[in-house]
């Protein structure tokens, strides 16, 4: 038997990692006194199957175990449309985003043909990401928020903004690290308010269809008493949701990204989630994103900026073998994903960054926006740090198209009853 510091060495991973894969029943493990053991045998049967991969869990062994209840919907005829670049492919359909930082899933429901109509966001830089390219580039009628969302002012301002319109979606990924429970009531945590002030802003403005994005991770906090208190929560106020995740590359994100996606509706209508639509063996590549910038000199009004770095420092990274990171099992920073294979999951990671595989630098902000699928146009505001900061932080664009989509066919589906 072996510890999970043990098979963190042996596999070259962070223990996060491997507690995230017994967590998720895909590594067998056995508590003795309180701490966690892996028979050698169990490890090498996972190791072997590709599963110590970053990145690489399949979110099916999750959904088989959760028995989730997922209606798939094909979208693949509606891909080639993009709101973002035509407005003639709008919807008719308006959204607000709620904690939107930057605008990765804003943007990818612009490109599925959905019109915002607000948003909120604390971070300062972040928000003027969010005006500078949907409000004076992208000419759409709405003021971006920018503060708290636990105000009751934000709240009023937030109501007022929207006062006349319909709303047909809100969206939010709330922070979820705080959240414990006594019973199901949730426990005194200022961060877990932010999911209760996302509850009551759905609870007054009562839109259609509701969607929150989170970390995969959700699933399993607490055995799974976290996710059945949001459907219940929802339930209450009228709203039947249908949860389970995604992985950005099915949808051609050059990235593994797995999120937890919940889909609601109060109009009886059917929560349909994203059908995949492409194969692993098909999935675009670290490469293929970003082989256009190769020879692209920098560029600070393009986010293309790079690192200053000494001679030592640019030796240590081109020692970096691909798939490995500079700082050894912290694999999930300062990694050096491979060039004809998605990239790792893009995160903001407190300062950490990822290492480009061909060139002794690290990507530049507009590299990394590529990974998430932002446009080339979309420009980040701030300096690079907070650049960094909010392109981790984002929700991939390509998939906030793929759910925008799904949720467009369930209103229209809905509307013809």
């Amino acid at each position: 038997m072996i510890t999970i510091e043990e098979a963190a060495k042996k596999s070259g991973k962070s223990q996060k990692t491997i507690r995230r894969a017994i967590a998720a029943k895909q590594l067998s493990a056995e508590k003795i006194q309180n701490h966690y053991r892996i028979d050698e045998k169990d490890f090498s049967v996972w190791e072997d199957s590709g599963c110590s991969t970053e990145g690489s869990e399949d979110p099916q062994n999750i959904l088989v175990e959760k028995k989730d209840r997922i209606n798939w919907i094909d979208i693949s005829d509606d891909w080639e449309k993009d709101g973002w670049k035509h407005k003639s492919d709008s919807n008719g359909f308006n959204f607000i985003d709620l904690f939107s930082g930057a605008g990765g899933l804003s943007c990818g429901l612009v490109m599925a043909g959905f019109t915002p109509i607000g948003s909120v966001e604390i971070m300062p830089q972040a928000v003027e990401t969010y005006k500078y390219n949907f409000v004076k580039k992208h000419y759409f009628d709405e003021k971006p928020v920018t503060s708290d969302i636990r105000s009751k002012e934000v709240k009023t301002q937030l109501y007022h903004s929207v006062a006349g319109k319909k709303v047909d979606l809100i969206v939010g990924g709330f922070p979820c690290q705080g959240f414990s429970l006594a019973g199901y009531r949730v426990v005194a945590d200022p961060r877990n308010s932010l999911y209760l002030e996302m509850l009551a802003i759905v609870k007054h403005i009562k839109p259609d269809f509701v969607v929150m994005e989170n970390v995969e991770g959700l699933r399993s906090m607490l055995n799974g008493k976290i996710e059945e208190k949001i459907i219940k929560d929802y339930k209450k106020i009228g709203y039947k949701i249908n949860v389970t995740i995604l992985n950005s590359a099915d949808y051609f994100t050059p990235q593994i990204r797995h999120r937890v996606l919940f889909i609601g509706n109060c109009i009886g209508a059917k929560n349909y989630h994203p059908k995949p639509m492409i194969e692993e063996n098909n999935y675009v590549t670290l490469g293929q994103a970003i082989g256009k910038y190769m020879d692209i000199k920098e560029d600070k009004s393009f986010n293309h900026v790079f690192a200053r770095s000494s001679p030592a420092m640019r030796a240590r990274l081109a020692a970096v073998p691909v798939g490995k990171s500079l700082y050894g099992n912290y694999s999930d920073a300062w990694k050096k994903s491979p060039w004809d294979k998605p990239s790792c999951t893009i995160k903001e990671n407190h300062g950490g960054v990822n290492i480009h595989p061909i060139l002794n630098r690290t990507l530049t902000a507009r590299e990394l926006a590529a990974l998430q699928t932002f446009p080339d146009d979309f420009f980040f505001c701030g300096s690079k740090k907070w650049q960094l900061v909010q392109i981790g932080n984002a929700v991939p664009c390509l998939l906030g198209k793929a759910i925008g989509i799904a949720v467009k066919k369930s209103l229209e589906l809905a509307r013809k009853k």
